[in-house]
Formats: structure tokens, sequence, C-alpha cells
């Protein structure tokens, strides 16, 4: 098994990367100010502007270091990856499956049975964990709306009807995730969800979090072998890494959704950890920023048992387990892609 190896997150807009021997040199006005040796880690994600000298690049790329360029407001950029993993024929059949609609949504519809399902074992932990401070009955009425999307999931044949029923379990879910943020009510509020740009605390910090999923997910499919661009419920678009997103459908509301509302409610993050933009968007600030990016590393390294593997793992290995488990299966080495069912 692949091990889980540290990453490395430069968040102020200022900082230049370099190489110097086997070491990665953060520098700020020409004055270096750390450095970190290039074994210890797996991935580096900046947010500066000012870049990455190419020797950086071209070591980051010969020792399968993932560098990915993010905007201020955690927008994906660009990576930087390595030589193409794994044999011409795995990649290939991907392209044949994802060029065939019936085989592919054989793999889309597990894609989303794994996100519907894992959205309502959310309610349903927190309808438990929080009986006496939620509306226990609306949140069951959601849930059971999901078990029962789930069953029509299954039976899906076409593409277009896989999208809607996706959408409208999205929507349901998404409807009761206010009634989830139990601490800073004032400050932290969900009204619905909104992206390009977030127009709220919460959506800020969902964004961002599935960037950093996304990014994750991209690169475990490239470290397994295949194209994170082409999938099979997401549709091609020139520079959307349309599989990364398939495959992260199933860790939206365990991974991600479930960190931002650790966050407020626990109050790691808080209210003056933002901006607002002039255009009404809203981003975390450099301190927000590194709170957050602290707090997701230490969830990517808890331990959990994984569902099909019945192994323990940490959290973020779990996108690159289940890249592998698609690999096995466009292999003919899996019956079917075993979704990751979270409880």
């Amino acid at each position: 098994m692949k091990r889980l190896l540290n990453t490395l997150y430069v968040t102020s807009g200022n900082r230049y990367l370099s190489l110097d021997g086997e070491n990665v040199v953060i520098s700020e006005e020409q004055k270096e100010i750390g450095r970190v040796p290039l074994h210890n880690l797996q991935a580096i994600v900046t947010f500066g502007y000012t870049g990455a000298s190419p020797a950086l690049m071209g070591a980051c790329a010969k020792r399968n270091i993932d560098l990915s360029f993010m905007s201020g407001n955690g927008r994906f950029l660009a990576r930087v990856t390595g030589e193409v993993k794994g044999n011409v024929m795995l990649r290939k059949q991907q392209y044949r499956i994802s060029e065939d609609e019936q085989k592919s949504i054989q793999i889309a519809r597990n894609f989303i049975l794994g996100k519907v399902y894992n959205a309502r074992w959310v309610l349903e932990r927190a309808s438990r964990d929080y009986a006496l401070r939620l509306d226990v009955e609306q949140i069951k009425r959601k849930s059971a709306f999901l078990a029962q999307s789930l069953g029509n999931i299954r039976k899906c044949e076409r593409a277009d009807m896989l999208l809607g029923l996706e959408g409208e379990a999205a929507s349901v879910y998404f409807s009761v995730f206010n009634e989830l943020i139990l601490q800073q009510k004032e400050n932290f509020y969900f009204n619905g969800r909104n992206k390009r740009p977030p127009l709220d605390n919460v959506n800020a910090m969902l964004s961002f979090s599935y960037s950093l999923l996304a990014g994750m997910c991209g690169s475990a499919l490239e470290a397994v072998g295949l194209d994170p661009y082409v999938g099979f419920f997401h549709t091609d678009r020139p520079g959307r890494i349309s599989l990364a997103l398939d495959i992260m459908e199933e860790f939206r509301s365990i991974m991600a959704d479930r960190f931002v509302l650790t966050l407020i409610n626990k109050r790691i993050i808080k209210h003056e950890y933002f901006i607002k933009k002039e255009n009404g968007a809203v981003i975390l600030n450099d301190e927000g920023r590194k709170i957050f990016l602290s707090a997701w590393q230490s969830k990517k390294q808890e331990v959990i048992k994984h569902p099909f593997l019945d192994e323990k793992i940490e959290w973020g290995m779990v996108p690159y387990v289940q890249s592998l488990l698609l690999a096995r299966y466009l292999r003919g080495d899996l019956d079917e892609y075993p979704p990751f069912f979270w409880k």
C-alpha cells in the first residue's frame, strides 16, 4: 500500500519556491525563510503568485511529487506531474468505456450511489449525535428520501436520468445543511450552494475544501495510471479533470462537508478569518487559510477502516484506494467498481 506522506502548503502570495540539492526552499523578497527535504513530501500546494523555479518543477516531476498552483481564493490553476504511470492498455480501456454510454453509466451509477449513501449517513450521524439540538423528524424525512433515491439510482440506465437523480438528492441533502451548523450561527449560515464566486463564509469553505479534494483525487488517479481528464459521469471539457470530479462525488459529504461543519462547530474557524471582496466574493484570509490547511492535514492522517478492503488506512489514502479499485475494475479484476460506503 502506498504511504501517506506530508503535503507542503505555501499560503502566502509573495513566496517563491526553488530547489537546493534535495530540498525545496521557500523565499520571500529573495530571503530564505524555510526549507523542507523533498523525500518527506508527497505533494506541494502553493497559493503564491511568484511561482516556482523550473529546477524545482523538474525535481518534483522526477520524484512524482505533485506540485499544484492555486489562486488566492483556492481555485485550482495548474499542476506539474511526472511521466504517465501505468500501461497504455489501461488508459485505452478507460477511453473505450468512456465512449460507451451503457458501460459508462454502470460506473457512474456507483459513484452516485456512494455520494447519496454517504450524504444520507452524514444526516443520520448528526441526528443521532445531536438529537436534542436538531429537528430530528425533519432530518429523518430527508434521510428517508435519500434512501429511496438509492433504489432509483441502482435501477437507472440513462445518463440524463442519473444526472437528475443526483441533482435532486443533492438539493434535498443541502436543504437541511444549515441545521447542522450548531455554533456561530450569526456568522455561519447556509442558504444554498453558491460557488462562482462563493458569497458567504460557509460556501467559501466548501469551495476551498472541494478544490483540495479534487486535487487529491486527480493525483490519486494519475498515480494508478488513469487519465483524470476522461470521466464516466462528468462530461469531457477542456481543462476539466472529469474523472477526478467523478470519484470525488463519493467523498464530498464525508471528507469536505463534515470537515467544514467541524471547523465551525468547534470554533476552529471564526468570522474574522474571512475577507469580502468588492464583487461580493468571500475568501479566507492568510491566517484563516493556515488554520484551515493545518486542520485539513490532520484530517487526512486520521485512521479509518476501509469498508471494501476491511483494512485500516488514513483518510488521505481513501481517494488513492478508490482509484486503485477503479483501475482493477477496468482491467477486469473486479466484477464492478465498489463505491466507498461510509458509516
